[in-house]
């Protein structure tokens, strides 16, 4: 006979495709009527847009680019001169075959910008960008299970509280604001370059919505008044929520990716400046959900043949952010420092018997007035790393987050030192054995020679084995025995055999 199981459908998003793609482009630029002749390439930067992102039945692709500015000493004396130029990137990722469209999330990183004259009006420009690009599609576990009651045959029914994505989705947003310099700082008398970097302070799913804040730094480098460059960090909040396709509880938490769409500041005739920038949200939610199914079966005193397989579900292990702190030295005598920047690079990963080790590499720029009056710059490389505990069937996703370094000077050197923030996700596809047929076969003659009551000492199995091991059932056996939980080690039991 045929225990008949049902199916219950568990609902979810399954990752098709996580995957870092770095990308180089060249460019040259050549530089415009009015301004003077190249002497020296002093520095270079770069800021990631992201343009755009979409589905293309067997792949996604990303399209955006990269806007970079030049600094270069005058050949004729005349000062420091910056450039701009776009960069376009064009990126694609193929995916599994035959994966159902569903929705796209991305990180854009600058990993470098280098720049070298090739005669006295062009520039060559190579730039470097990283992004991470994650496709996730909707998908259904199934579960066996029966009904509660069955008498047919003893089962173990088990409840596993597991994490699983549920919706992704995004929002865009723009600020639009008047950047003020305190009185303090010299007031700026031309931009150089900028650059943004929008981060989180707090997220939170709030049943059919989520809601999140954060702040967008911007960082400027600056003529003053008095010829010298200079720089400041102007920090604008945001305040908003996407409304969401379901209704959650307190359970549900969010994880998100923030990327630039857009990026603009000027500087007005009157020293003040304008900013406008697009900012994608893009949002992962996920929720708690208790997933029964049935983990074991057996008869008393009748054969029984049972199936399983291993049921496998995308579960979030763990979310949490770690900070890394990297240092750099370039050799050089400082009077005034004028700028440093600290590019992280997504991390390597490498498995090892402990877990995942994390290689993180990262390049310092900085831009300086030496003792001679002139201005420098200078670079140095940097690798960090560290070990993320895991077993082997975990996965880790791993977004590094720019952060403004620091730089001091002393004995001829320049420390640079940064904070790298790192947000971990760490993933895997949980198996867990899942009862998925039960065949009853005939009844066993009832042996004479056996008791009707076996007096057992409890160890460390659990009430379900000590049942099924004597041909009892747990109910019997906590009837017989006034008991509410599992048996403490050593106890005396009384088994009834039927």
């Amino acid at each position: 006979m045929e225990l008949k199981l049902g199916k219950n459908s568990i609902l979810c998003l399954n990752t098709a495709l996580e995957e870092v793609q770095n990308c180089e482009a060249s460019q040259e630029i050549k530089l415009p009527d009015g301004m003077p002749d190249i002497g020296q390439i002093l520095s270079a930067w770069g800021q990631v847009i992201l343009r755009g992102k979409e589905w293309r039945g067997d792949s996604i692709a990303f399209s955006g680019g990269m806007m970079v500015w030049v600094l270069y000493a005058a050949e004729d004396g005349s000062g420091e001169k910056c450039i701009d130029a776009w960069i376009p990137f064009q990126m694609k990722w193929d995916l599994p075959a035959g994966t159902a469209e569903g929705t796209i999330r991305m990180q854009c990183l600058t990993r470098f910008v280098d720049a070298r004259s090739v005669s006295a009006r062009k520039i060559m420009v190579r730039a470097g960008i990283g992004v991470l690009a994650i496709a996730m599609v909707s998908s259904s576990v199934e579960v066996y299970t029966t009904e509660e009651g069955v008498q047919a045959a003893e089962l173990l029914r088990s409840v596993y509280p597991v994490r699983l994505p549920k919706e992704a989705g995004e929002k865009t947003f723009l600020q639009d604001e008047e950047l003020m310099l305190p009185d303090s700082v010299p007031p700026i008398g031309k931009l150089c370059y900028y650059r943004m970097e929008p981060r989180l302070q707090d997220k939170k799913v709030l049943s059919s919505k989520v809601v999140f804040r954060g702040v967008t730094t911007v960082h400027t480098l600056y003529w003053g008044d008095s010829g010298q460059l200079s720089s400041w960090d102007f920090e604008v909040p945001f305040s908003q929520y996407a409304d969401l396709n379901g209704e959650y509880g307190s359970d549900a938490q969010a994880e998100f990716l923030l990327c630039p769409t857009s990026l603009d500041l000027e500087l007005d005739d009157e020293g003040h400046l304008h900013l406008k920038c697009g900012i994608v949200a893009q949002y992962l939610i996920t929720d708690k959900q208790p997933v029964t199914l049935i983990e074991d079966a057996y008869c008393p005193g009748r054969d029984l043949e049972i199936q399983q397989e291993m049921l496998e579900m995308p579960a979030i292990l763990e979310s949490r952010r770690e900070t890394l702190y990297g240092e750099g030295t370039i050799q050089g005598d400082a009077g005034t420092m004028a700028d440093v920047s600290f590019l992280p690079d997504f991390p390597r990963q490498n498995r090892t018997e402990t877990g995942v080790e994390m290689e993180i590499p990262g390049v310092f720029q900085v831009l300086y007035y030496g003792e001679d009056g002139l201005l420098h710059s200078g670079s140095a490389r940097w690798e960090g790393s560290q070990t993320i505990p895991a077993d082997g069937g975990s996965r880790i996703l791993a977004v590094p987050s720019p952060s403004q370094p620091q730089a001091v000077t002393g004995n001829g050197n320049l420390l640079m030192k940064a904070e790298v923030p790192m947000e971990l996700v760490t993933t895997t596809w949980q198996g867990i054995p899942m009862v998925t047929g039960v065949s009853l076969g005939q009844a066993q003659p009832a042996d004479p020679s056996r008791p009707s009551l076996i007096l057992r000492r409890a160890g460390e199995k659990r009430l379900w084995d000590i049942a099924k091991s004597c041909g009892s059932t747990v109910d019997a056996i906590r009837r017989a025995n006034n008991l509410t939980e599992e048996p403490a080690p050593g106890q005396m039991l009384l088994i009834p055999v039927p």
